[in-house]
């Protein structure tokens, strides 16, 4: 996949996350059953995490794979780049 394909799949999954998040607002707004409002939210950050993964894999596709001829110590810092965004908590 390249660059262009990678940016298009993860727009596609920010929609779906946005329609799951004004389907949240609308169930709030009317006073849906609690765990059905929980229910869509968790389908809000289940998009999102694969919006996350998405524009992983492009990431590491466009920029890690192509500059991994650098030094050990330029790969070992792309590497740390990337463990310390996924470590951080939301």
């Amino acid at each position: 996949m390249d660059n262009n394909q990678f940016k298009k799949e993860a727009l596609n999954r920010v929609r779906i996350a946005e329609g799951h998040l004004k389907k949240v607002e609308s169930m709030l707004s009317g006073g849906a059953y609690c765990l059905d409002v929980i229910h869509q939210s968790r389908a809000v950050q289940a998009a999102l995490k694969k919006v996350d993964e998405v524009v992983l894999h492009g990431h590491l596709h466009s920029c890690v794979l192509k500059d991994m001829h650098g030094s050990r110590s330029q790969n070992e810092e792309m590497v740390s780049e990337i463990v310390d965004l996924f470590s951080k908590k939301a």
